[in-house]
């Protein structure tokens, strides 16, 4: 679908832009905090006090954030583990807390008890919060607290007093990427080239390993679309790459094919979602994918009157996982009369279906086996099976996380695809298969209102008997 290329070292460009970047944004930090006189002292928690008591008006304070942020920056991951303990120490003071809630009770009126609810309200509120608002304000300061989130989550789980850190700055996050701020941006080969190089080093879904390749998934029947936030206007947040074809897609080789034929956009009647990544980890359960889809929805019927169907070809990443564990719960019980009958007769000799069956799942390539194909009925019932009926914890959601995210969208489970996905990924996590999400523009809040309200899966009758069977 394009010409000729360079191989493409997807190494080399993720950190190279990030390299860049923060030399970039390190010097400017430097020279910040260089009109800062010392006399803080070296101690991290002072110069944090310092910050915070915005000694000097609030250039100074930006400057004393600026040095505190190229510190950080500058530190190892040991040693930025220290910084975020430093920083989570600074809570709300518990006296002040304590006086201000009596003061709640003994009120006398509404209007006084109001007033003292206020007065709480700020009194919880810890000083760590201006701290990391003071951040937000010097140069690129917004990306590094995404960043220093990512940094955060590393270790929030064992740490009571980081998780209660990284809820303050994720309270934050989430009002400052509200959706309303954020800008849709469509990216094609002419896009800066640092930008491009992003979109390789994010890609997570479908690894993009060369320069042809890129370009092949920004031809003119291929959209990629990303949001962008004002204060990070060079970092996508979240991008989907979609193809413009004719039919359902069943095979992500096959729609990544850089030799296929350019498909003139105008004769295509599916656009289909191959490709959707999250960029900034420190932005996790801030989520934008539900508003991207939709959006891109609207400006995809506005721009070709020709496609009447979005659908998405999607990874089933838990199916595998799931599976093993259900062969090794059930056994035998697994398997139909009818699928056992069809293993034995296609392995004759060998009267034990369930051994031919497990000794094919523990193959590096069980799509390679012969068998395979006699497999190919057990294993998609079991994944229809792992789509509509298997739960998580909570008893409501889809048990495969990519599963929930499309029908917690409104999208509808429509079609399985055997040997959809080929890569060793692919067949690491799912033996082959995907799934077609059919997102129906008329009937997906009713979708999403079903499955968010009441835990009820749209899927296509077919799939629904599939799954039910046996």
């Amino acid at each position: 679908m394009s010409g000729s290329a360079p191989p493409l070292d997807l190494n080399a460009p993720e950190i190279g832009f990030l390299d860049r970047a923060w030399k970039r944004v390190s010097g400017l930090w430097r020279d910040m905090a260089s009109t800062v006189s010392r006399e803080d002292g070296p101690d991290l928690a002072e110069r944090m006090r310092a910050c915070l008591s915005a000694r000097g008006g609030e250039v100074s304070a930006r400057s004393r954030a600026a040095g505190l942020a190229q510190e950080y920056l500058a530190r190892s991951p040991e040693e930025r583990l220290e910084f975020l303990r430093t920083l989570a120490q600074f809570d709300s003071d518990l006296e002040v807390v304590q006086a201000a809630m009596r003061r709640v009770n003994d009120a006398d009126s509404p209007a006084e008890r109001a007033v003292a609810k206020a007065a709480l309200r700020r009194s919880l509120e810890p000083p760590r919060i201006r701290l990391l608002s003071q951040f937000a304000t010097i140069p690129d300061g917004v990306k590094l607290l995404v960043d220093l989130r990512a940094d955060l989550l590393r270790h929030s789980r064992e740490d009571a007093l980081l998780r209660a850190l990284d809820a303050d700055l994720r309270s934050l996050l989430a009002s400052w990427f509200d959706l309303g701020f954020l800008e849709l941006r469509r990216i094609d080969w002419s896009s800066p080239a640092s930008l491009l190089e992003k979109l390789v080093g994010y890609e997570a879904v479908h690894r993009i390993r060369t320069w042809r390749d890129l370009k092949n998934r920004l031809d003119s029947d291929r959209r990629c679309y990303a949001f962008f936030h004002p204060r990070m206007p060079d970092e996508p947040l979240i991008f989907v790459e979609v193809a413009l074809v004719k039919g359902l897609a069943g095979s992500v080789q096959d729609l990544l094919d850089e030799k296929a034929p350019v498909l003139d956009p105008l004769k295509a009647d599916t656009a289909i979602f191959y490709s959707i990544n999250n960029c900034q980890r420190g932005l996790d359960g801030i989520s934008f994918g539900n508003f991207l889809i939709k959006r891109v929805v609207a400006l995809l019927q506005d721009e070709f009157h020709n496609i009447s169907n979005f659908s998405t070809l999607s990874p089933i990443p838990g199916y595998r996982k799931w599976l093993d564990k259900a062969v090794a719960e059930q056994g035998s019980d697994l398997l139909t009369e009818d699928e056992a009958e069809t293993l034995v007769a296609a392995l004759p000799g060998t009267p034990d279906a369930f051994a031919a069956f497990t000794a094919l799942l523990g193959q590096r390539n069980p799509l390679a086996d012969p068998l395979a194909r006699a497999a190919e009925a057990p294993l998609a019932r079991l994944c229809a099976r792992y789509l509509i009926t298997e739960a998580s914890a909570d008893g409501k959601r889809a048990k495969d996380p990519v599963a929930h995210f499309h029908l917690s969208n409104g999208a509808r489970i429509e079609r399985l695809n055997w040997r959809g996905d080929v890569s060793d990924k692919g067949i690491r996590e799912s033996l082959g298969f995907m799934v077609n999400y059919l997102y129906d523009p008329a009937r997906i809040e009713e979708h999403h209102e079903a499955y968010v309200g009441e835990g009820r899966r749209a899927a296509t009758p077919a799939l629904r008997r599939l799954a039910q069977a046996g």
